[in-house]
């Protein structure tokens, strides 16, 4: 049993669908009162001599019922003290942003939604989305760790663009993403090429994270 504290962990459990070519935000019913039912982020109390990351691990098992060894990176976002954003009492959220690896989830109570048509969620979680979004866009490209979990460890130029225009609300310049993307620190464009597109044009570089 985790002795708790009066800190919550909530968390944006996020993966990218290439089919869809979207971020998919996950969020699950929750089991008792309040908001018993209704959809929130997968979160926890953060126990007495636990790391956050290892909470936002917990909250994604827990909550979401997916594997630990999906969850491809985690990371910190902000914090949240509204007095009464819990009606139980007085509680800190911190928000952190976990990323998944599509090839490792597992049938569960998790209901996905696009980053930017996330329904109704309970306690103040809408509010923690919508402040997370442009921080989560600031990370893209800029940290290797949310970009690389989100990305995985191969993708194309066309993806990039997917995730780049779901997390910013913009597409980019090809042209323009291309040079952002080659000073990203241990990402190369390789001399690959994904197969040519539906509609036509210039089959999209491969780019990959060196080891």
């Amino acid at each position: 049993m985790i002795e708790s504290t009066p800190v919550s962990v909530d968390v944006l459990a996020l993966r990218f669908d290439p089919v869809g070519r979207a971020v998919l935000l996950g969020t699950a019913p929750r089991a008792a009162e309040p908001f018993a039912g209704e959809l929130a982020l997968p979160g926890v109390l953060l126990g007495l001599g636990e790391r956050l990351r290892d909470a936002a691990r917990r909250a994604v098992t827990d909550k979401l019922g997916l594997r630990a060894d999906a969850i491809s990176a985690t990371g910190q976002l902000a914090t949240f003290d509204e007095p009464s954003r819990d009606p139980r009492g007085p509680t800190l959220s911190v928000a952190l942003w976990a990323t998944l690896d599509p090839t490792r989830l597992t049938d569960g109570p998790t209901h996905w939604a696009f980053l930017a048509e996330v329904p109704p969620l309970a306690f103040d979680h809408d509010r923690i989305v919508a402040d997370c979004r442009p921080l989560l866009a600031d990370k893209l490209w800029r940290d290797p760790a949310f970009t690389a979990g989100l990305l995985g460890p191969e993708f194309t130029t066309a993806h990039a663009l997917d995730v780049t225009e779901a997390l910013t609300g913009d597409r980019p310049y090809p042209a323009n993403l291309g040079r952002t993307m080659e000073r990203v620190p241990g990402l190369r464009r390789t001399t690959q090429h994904a197969a040519a597109l539906p509609r036509g044009g210039r089959p999209p570089s491969v780019w990959r994270w060196d080891s």
